[in-house]
């Protein structure tokens, strides 16, 4: 009988300390999912709290894909779903969710919030957010209260033989986008939509001896992207009524690669072709749209485009139509068209690189003699491969954003493609010298004229407070 006793309170004991230490790793994991987090926005540390995923999604690298979740705003929230109906669907899609409780700040507005959109993907890219380390660099998004994402939403099956680099890749991949829109919205919203500066590409590895995904789906590479350039942009387009996407960039391939097939490696450094890249650009705006309308977004659409996603976006906004250019891709029929476009320094049409030698297009005075032929002989050709030759009566009203001192080729392209415009009566407007060198806008009144001509544009609801 003592035996029995003494092993019965053994047992007895052994639960009770069990019950005890699974108490307490779950209270100091509660614990551990909440803190104080410094606004730049408010002024002061405002409450966050992370929530996992049971199902998490990662990244190539193992870390996790993550969406901060911006709430409680002093800005009217468009999707009608409660916060808690928003964050258990992210996390019913793998999502990890960092809440960001703003309690009703009144700085928390929209142009005051694009400074916390700016700090937060800083700090995602310095690898320490809130305590976490292991946030993807590549897939996380600064969600607005309402707002849902539809992430990797095919656009377009590149063709292995543009760029023929690397070698091993036969089989075309296909392109993405991402788009970020209220769920069951009050009223419907207009989309802007952008391409990537940063390229997603097919990899070989060579220690593997095999493609890797290592390098798809890097439209929202952090240190090349959002938190390179501090764009906020995109991400705080919600402020002012709008969606947004983000679509990988035409050229599926490493920047500075890319051949014409047996023709000598790395053509292509620094700049894309076409067909190819207007084919993917209109498939992009027709997969918009086609989603928009199960979204209960409006079909308008406005193109924002910095850098190499300016280069990209500015096929858009042309009227001319060319049957291989407007039947490749997805959604033929539906319209390609865009109703407005801000865009940055890029490349309009290749036959300007030669007006001052060695003004920073180095790259393309060099190469592109290489795949296009001698410019004197081939100047039709090299017209087709510049956005402005798709202008041809009309465009969509421009705004073109530039500092001077970046470098001087990029000024003259806009100088000429707003010529062209402006000849054909086309609204256009500039933003000059809002910052230094190749940069984003970034200040409040910078950002507002942005935010503004989209407004005008696309028609956005009145929901600011």
């Amino acid at each position: 009988m003592k035996y029995r006793s003494t092993l019965f309170t053994k047992q007895f004991f052994q639960k009770i300390i069990f019950s005890l230490s699974l108490f307490l790793l779950i209270f100091s994991k509660s614990i551990a999912a909440t803190g104080k987090w410094k606004s730049q926005t408010t002024g002061n540390t405002i409450t966050y709290k992370t929530t996992e995923s049971k199902n998490p999604l990662t990244d190539y690298s193992g870390n996790y894909v993550t969406v901060v979740y911006l709430e409680n705003l002093s800005i009217k929230k468009i999707g009608r779903y409660s916060n808690k109906k928003n964050v258990n669907w992210l996390l019913s899609q793998g999502y990890r969710v960092i809440e960001l409780n703003y309690k009703k700040d009144t700085n928390a507005k929209a142009l005051k919030i694009n400074e916390d959109i700016i700090a937060i993907n800083d700090s995602i890219a310095a690898g320490n957010f809130c305590g976490l380390k292991n946030c993807s660099l590549s897939k996380s998004y600064v969600l607005f209260e309402g707002y849902r994402i539809a992430r990797n939403v095919s656009y377009f099956i590149d063709n292995p033989k543009i760029y023929n680099t690397p070698e091993q890749y036969t089989i075309g991949d296909s392109l993405h986008m991402d788009i970020v829109y209220p769920a069951n919205p009050k009223v419907k919203v207009p989309t802007i939509l952008s391409f990537s500066y940063s390229n997603s590409y097919a990899f070989f590895d060579d220690k593997k001896g095999m493609l890797t995904d290592a390098f798809k789906d890097q439209r929202l590479y952090l240190p090349y992207s959002f938190a390179g350039f501090n764009d906020s942009v995109l991400e705080g387009a919600p402020a002012h009524g709008m969606a947004w996407a983000i679509a990988d960039h035409p050229k599926y391939c490493q920047w500075g690669k890319g051949k014409p097939e047996n023709g000598p490696n790395d053509a292509y450094k620094s700049f894309e072709t076409n067909p190819d890249a207007a084919q993917k650009v209109k498939s992009a705006i027709r997969t918009l749209r086609f989603f928009a309308n199960k979204m209960k977004l409006t079909n308008r659409v406005g193109i924002f485009g910095f850098s190499r996603g300016s280069t990209a976006g500015s096929m858009a906004i042309g009227d001319k139509k060319i049957d291989e250019i407007e039947n490749a891709g997805f959604h033929i029929g539906v319209s390609a068209d865009v109703q407005a476009a801000a865009l940055g320094p890029g490349v309009f049409d290749y036959t300007l690189i030669y007006n001052t030698m060695d003004d920073g297009d180095k790259n393309l005075e060099q190469r592109c003699p290489w795949v296009w032929g001698n410019l004197e002989e081939n100047r039709s050709l090299w017209e087709t491969m510049g956005s402005s030759f798709l202008v041809e009566k009309s465009a969509a009203p421009t705004l073109f954003f530039y500092n001077t001192d970046d470098d001087h080729y990029y000024a003259d392209q806009i100088k000429h493609f707003k010529n062209k415009l402006d000849s054909l009566a086309v609204p256009t407007s500039t933003l000059i010298n809002y910052g230094k060198g190749h940069a984003i806008p970034q200040t409040a009144s910078s950002l507002k004229t942005l935010y503004d001509f989209f407004k005008n544009h696309l028609k956005t609801p009145q929901i600011n407070r």
